[in-house]
């Protein structure tokens, strides 16, 4: 095995990270996953994800796990509503595809692993190359080495630049995630009004996607269309509970009196825009080290499409299989760089797809209606 007497080093600790380092070790890969959260209870924020058949589900498959997915994960349906929140579709709850907690999944996948093999507390710094290996830099923290670097932490990777120039644009949609706790208390008019399911809203280029019970919050985004000075000039703090209400509610003064509702019970909010990182330029033929990426790290997507994680998922299985198959290549380098060619090809066209429903969806007369054709 190509990988016989070396280390691995994995940057980040999301399920697309957790994932790599377990199908690693099921190969007997030294590998060790170095995350910035301070301990594995950490709050892992998002909505719900679901795992695709073609791209999640076999990752998840090779890595042994796929029946613990289907355990904890919990099919939902769709309310579709109109301008005035009128439930106009419902349907039924997705057994193919059912949703997981982003905690639950972390926590699933933390106990495949081996005891030790997250490093938390390890804000990543910088990379050094050294004869050929490479030495790892943490906040406040000891150095590491290694023989292999895989990049998982995220779209703004501080080990991207070793692999390549681009960096993630902005495609001019603005997300806002909001959290309401005790949401049947707190704004029950909007909460009956998903009937248990996940609601979506689109009307005048604004869109809200709702999920009832995430853990047990009530977790949502509200996406629309803001140019890049409006980011720098006129945005306002969404840390700032008050300002991030203040600004939903004008946003939809003239929407549904439920909404009102559910901004004014929000008690938490993280403000994001949506970002994509190219990949058409080639990416650099000559590193230190052994170095690449997998999941937002090396194709960082909006979330129309439902394609990100999933995305990621699948280089992880092809990156594995690839460094660990015996025979199959006839170096790391090799090995690397055609995962790396077969990711181009697949993450683009998941961006492709990402990038057209996001122009769908914040056009003035999109409807969530069309879309599950009605």
């Amino acid at each position: 095995m190509l990988l016989q007497d070396k280390t691995v080093a994995i940057l980040g600790a999301g399920p697309v990270g957790l994932t790599m380092a377990r199908l690693l070790q099921q190969q007997g890969v030294a590998v060790t996953v170095y995350e910035r959260d301070a301990s594995a209870q950490a709050r892992v924020w998002g909505g719900t994800l679901d795992l695709h058949q073609e791209t999640g589900q076999p990752a998840l498959r090779a890595a042994g796990l796929l029946a613990d997915y289907f355990a904890q994960a919990r099919p939902i349906g769709r309310t579709l509503v109109d301008a005035q929140c009128r439930v106009q579709l419902t349907t039924p709850p997705n057994t193919a595809t059912p949703e997981i907690n982003r905690y639950a999944l972390r926590q699933l996948l933390l106990g495949s692993l081996a005891p030790g093999t997250v490093q938390w507390g390890h804000k990543f710094t910088r990379l050094e190359s050294r004869a050929g290996n490479w030495q790892l830099h943490f906040e406040g923290g000891p150095e590491a080495t290694a023989d292999v670097v895989i990049g998982a932490n995220g779209g703004l990777s501080q080990a991207r630049h070793f692999v390549t120039d681009a960096q993630a644009a902005y495609t001019g949609t603005f997300i806002v995630q909001g959290e309401v706790t005790e949401p049947a208390r707190a704004c029950p008019n909007f909460y009956q009004r998903c009937g248990g399911n996940i609601l979506m809203y689109a009307h005048q280029g604004r869109t809200l996607v709702a999920h009832p019970d995430n853990n047990g919050a009530l977790t949502y985004n509200v996406s629309f269309r803001q140019p890049a000075d409006w980011l720098r000039d006129s945005a306002p703090d969404f840390g700032q509970p008050a300002q991030a209400r203040a600004f939903l509610a004008a946003l939809f003064a003239d929407g549904p009196a439920c909404f009102q509702e559910l901004f004014a019970a929000s008690t938490f909010f993280v403000g994001l825009p949506a970002r994509q990182l190219s990949l058409a330029q080639p990416w650099h033929a000559a590193r230190p080290a052994l170095i690449t990426l997998i999941g937002d790290a090396a194709h960082v997507m909006p979330p129309f499409a439902g394609e990100g994680a999933n995305t990621g998922l699948r280089d992880a299985r092809l990156l594995a299989d690839n460094l660990t198959r015996p025979g199959a290549f006839v170096s790391l380098e090799a090995a690397i760089a055609d995962y790396e060619q077969q990711m181009r090809t697949y993450a683009q066209a998941a961006q492709a797809q990402t990038s057209r429903n996001e122009l769908a969806m914040h056009q003035p007369d999109f409807s969530f209606l069309a879309r599950f054709g009605r």
